[in-house]
């Protein structure tokens, strides 16, 4: 079996955080927003050892490392932070929520 080529997989990671970035943009969700956010981490992780494979460099796969340390990290506490909102708000809607701006 023939190995991929890199231009296809960083093709599919640019997709992959397009879409992310899109649907960061356009939901209200806080719940999609978080999610489209791991989205794209994804598809940086994708890039990253895309490239470290192409470059026989494991740099790359260490850097993936410390990426999903922090996007494990970024749930915990963006879902912690969801939960408390919906306990107090009873919404996850960005537009609703304005405890921030008084």
């Amino acid at each position: 079996m023939k190995p991929v080529e890199p231009w296809i997989v960083l093709s599919f990671a640019s997709i992959i955080f397009f879409i992310g970035l899109y649907g960061l943009v356009v939901r209200r969700n806080i719940l999609i927003v978080l999610m489209c956010i791991e989205l794209m981490l994804n598809a940086v992780n994708l890039t990253l050892v895309t490239f470290s494979k192409t470059l026989a460099d494991a740099t790359g796969q260490m850097a993936v490392f410390f990426v999903i340390v922090v996007a494990a990290a970024e749930s915990a506490v963006g879902l912690g932070l969801v939960i408390a909102l919906f306990r107090t708000l009873r919404t996850v809607d960005t537009h609703s929520i304005s405890l921030l701006r008084e």
